[in-house]
Parts: C-alpha cells; sequence; structure tokens
C-alpha cells in the first residue's frame, strides 16, 4: 500500500483531534497488514481562526510522537484535493447556529426539531447536498481516483444524492454501527471481534440482529437490555419493553422520534436547551482547551461531544480500502441488500469492501412475500416504514439539487412524522427556507 494524503473538509470540526489520534494509534498494527501508511494529512476549513486553533493542536498531537506524517492547513480545497487518496467530508453548512434552527423551528410548529430526522434533518440536507455534489465535481478534476468517505449528516440523504448526480468513488459512513456493535459486545461479555450485526434499513432508521460467532444472540440481548440498567440504552435509547420484545430487533435509537413521537416533541420543548445549544457551548470549551499550545492529545472532554468510535471507523474503512479489505456497514447503493427497495438507491447495510470496491451484502431475503433475516420474519412495520422515508429521501433529494420549492413541499409531506401535521407544512417550509436563505443560493427565491 502507498502511503495516503488524507484531506478532511471541515478540518476546523472539534472531531480532528478524533480522527488524528486514530491515525497515529495505528501505526501499531492491530493484525497482520492492518498498517495504513500515511504522508500527509490536509486540514480545510473556511473558518479560519477555528482551522488555526485545531489545526495547531493536530500538528502538536503528531509532533508528539515522533511526526510521522505532516499536517498542513488550508482556506482552500484545491492544494488539498490535489494528489489526495482519501477525501473525508465532516462540514456543517451554517455551523451550530444553523443547526440550532433546525432544532427550534420545527418544534415551534409542535413536530420532532432534529438535527438528522424530520424537518430538521431535511433543512439540513437543503444546505449540505450541493456543497457535497461541488466536493465530489472538484475531486474529479483534482483526485479522481481518491475515495469520498462522507461523515456528513444527513449521511444516507447525502450519499442518495451522490448515487443519482456524483462521480468516482464515494461512499456513506456514520459511527453508529460500530458503536451500537462495540456496546452489544460490551453487554454480551465477548470480544468485539467475535459479534457481527446483521443490520437493515437507512442512515439512523436501522434495525439489528446480533450474532456472536454465528450464533443469533438477539432475545438474550434484549433481556439484558431490560435487566441491566448499564445496558439500557445500548442502541442509544431505552425502548419500552414490549415494543423491544414485538420488534425482536435491536432499533436504532433515533427510533424513538418514530415510535414515541408525541413523548419526544413535549421532552424537546421542556428542555431548556436543544442538544445543538449544548453542543454549542462543549464546543466553545473545546476550542478554548485546543488552544493551549501545552496540550498535545486529545482531551477527554471530547467524549462528551458525541460520535464514539469516529475515528475506529474511519480508519478501519480507509484501510480496508486500500489494504485487505474488510467488512464494514455504509450506506452504499443497495444492489439486492433490501429486496423490497430499488437497486440503485442509498442503504445502510453490511458491505464488502476489497481491492478498492465497495458493494453492499444482501441481508434480507424475500419468502411468501415477507421479508426475512436469517430464519426471522421482519414486522411489516418496518419495511412499511423504510419504503416510506426512502420516498421522502428521493424527493428531497430533488429539492435540494433543483432548488424547488414544490419538491420540498413534495418531500415534507411524504415524511412520516408529519402525517398527522399537513396544514402546518408550508409555514414550516417558508420559516425554514427564510432562516436559511443565506446557505441556500440555489434555491428559488
Amino acid at each position: 500500500m502507498h502511503p495516503l494524503k488524507i484531506a478532511v473538509i471541515g478540518g476546523g470540526s472539534t472531531y480532528t483531534p478524533e480522527l488524528i489520534e486514530g491515525l497515529l494509534a495505528q501505526e501499531l498494527p492491530v493484525r497482520e497488514g492492518a498498517h495504513l501508511p500515511v504522508r500527509e494529512v490536509a486540514l480545510v476549513d473556511t473558518d479560519e481562526e477555528r482551522l488555526a486553533t485545531v489545526g495547531g493542536l493536530a500538528a502538536r498531537m503528531v509532533a508528539a510522537v515522533g511526526a510521522p506524517f505532516p499536517v498542513t492547513l488550508s482556506g482552500d480545497s484545491a492544494p488539498a484535493l490535489d494528489g489526495a487518496d482519501v477525501v473525508i467530508t465532516q462540514l456543517r453548512v451554517g455551523g451550530q447556529a444553523a443547526r440550532i434552527l433546525d432544532e427550534r423551528i420545527p418544534l415551534g410548529f409542535g413536530v420532532v426539531g432534529q438535527e438528522t430526522t424530520g424537518p430538521g434533518g431535511f433543512a439540513k440536507a437543503l444546505r449540505t447536498i450541493p456543497v457535497i455534489l461541488a466536493i465530489n465535481r472538484e475531486m474529479a478534476a483534482r483526485c479522481p481516483d481518491a475515495w469520498l468517505v462522507n461523515f456528513t449528516n444527513p449521511s444516507g440523504l447525502i450519499t442518495e444524492a451522490l448515487l443519482r448526480h456524483g462521480r468516482g468513488n464515494f461512499v456513506g459512513l456514520c459511527n453508529y454501527p460500530l458503536t451500537l456493535k462495540m456496546n452489544a459486545a460490551k453487554a454480551l461479555g465477548v470480544d468485539e471481534s467475535r459479534l457481527s450485526l446483521a443490520y437493515f434499513g437507512l442512515n439512523h432508521l436501522s434495525w439489528s440482529r446480533v450474532l456472536v460467532d454465528g450464533e443469533d444472540r438477539t432475545a438474550g440481548l434484549i433481556e439484558i437490555m431490560l435487566a441491566e440498567p448499564e445496558h439500557r440504552e445500548l442502541s442509544g435509547f431505552a425502548f419500552a419493553p414490549e415494543r423491544l420484545r414485538e420488534l425482536g430487533l435491536i432499533p436504532s435509537g433515533y427510533l424513538r422520534y418514530y415510535y414515541e413521537t408525541e413523548r419526544m416533541v413535549r421532552e424537546l420543548r421542556a428542555a431548556p436547551q436543544t442538544r445543538g445549544e449544548k453542543v454549542r457551548e462543549m464546543e466553545q470549551r473545546l476550542l478554548a482547551g485546543y488552544a493551549d499550545p501545552g496540550l498535545a492529545g486529545k482531551p477527554p472532554e471530547l467524549q462528551q461531544r458525541g460520535g464514539a468510535w469516529y475515528s475506529t471507523a474511519a480508519v478501519r474503512l480507509i484501510r480496508d480500502l486500500f489494504g485487505t479489505g474488510g467488512e464494514h456497514i455504509l450506506n452504499v447503493a443497495n444492489g439486492g441488500a433490501l429486496p423490497f427497495l430499488p437497486p440503485g438507491v442509498a442503504v445502510e447495510t453490511p458491505a464488502t469492501v476489497a481491492a478498492g470496491r465497495v458493494a453492499a451484502r444482501p441481508m434480507l431475503r424475500m419468502r411468501a412475500s415477507r421479508a426475512f433475516i436469517g430464519e426471522h420474519p421482519v414486522p411489516e412495520e418496518v419495511i412499511a416504514l423504510i419504503r416510506r422515508v426512502k420516498d421522502y429521501e428521493i424527493l428531497a433529494v430533488h429539492a435540494a439539487v433543483e432548488g424547488s420549492r414544490e419538491y420540498a413541499l413534495r418531500a415534507l409531506y411524504a415524511h412520516p412524522l408529519l402525517d398527522v401535521h399537513h396544514d402546518i407544512i408550508p409555514p414550516l417550509l417558508d420559516a425554514l427556507l427564510a432562516a436559511h436563505r443565506e446557505y441556500l443560493p440555489n434555491f428559488e427565491s
């Protein structure tokens, strides 16, 4: 494997030290052939002050272990993309201020306000998809063989846009599947290498069965989740016992917005701060710490920011893209992984990574018009929800790419979280468009 140049768009993110730590840690291979040689990490951000602060810490972290690779900083993507082998996108168009609007505005209309799910996630997609597609086009000119590894939310919608309008090599990566795997392994008392997830769905709309050495341990894990407080929120939320047992699956914590919608709206509206407001305060403290010239390592406070296992997921994927290969849960073209969806749409599923190629691995099979995962039937309500959200995602991509209010309305009307709120959709859309006008240059006035 030749030494890689890794460009990070959004390099001023407070997550960047996590990535740097992961790249440095893998200098000691975890298995034969696992070493990932790096020749440069190029950090790009339009916020010069933030880039200098985060980039300064990154450079000190690298220097502290003997400077195995240089860290370069730029406000312009061109020098970073030139000759890059991997481009990681971890940007936030509009920053935390835009995220807070995505949370607050929907709550003002009595619906879920969240940065990746519902109308808040939709607003973020409108701002973000054109930017990611522009980066993808620039890559075609400056590093046509490079891999675009997208961490930016909403990851599934961005992958859908890239499948329809992108070029070259790209994949969507989320830290949630690996976090779930690690949590499940801890609860079951096994090494994570022995555990696998029979995982299916869309990004932040997924379900899993859990296997250890090929044996299905899902039912036992559910009982552990219900009996042991330490593992109650193993999947990201403490779902009701009857819900877990009825599903017979481990649902993503993000499904709380669908399964307990009214409760979520009440709690979000009653909370003194949105998640974005809390994160903004965390980031201010983190950046103040990063600016300390004596700091040369990732501070423990970064764990509170979220993004568990982010660097592990990224480093493992990049290593396998250019090395001996492996299996990862990714946002990729469906192929036949979910047979009830068209093959060309984006899904989140186990995928085989080998020889620079990524292909979804079939998870479900249809039998007598029912979907099965192994020998276990998938509840029809799960299939129906995936189909509905995918319909919404396709319309949302049209809206973002074409700057179309008509498609934006159609997308929101299609969203399951807005089923009983159709009367508020036009004014809600107008409020979101007005709030984010600065970041929607291609949207019709």
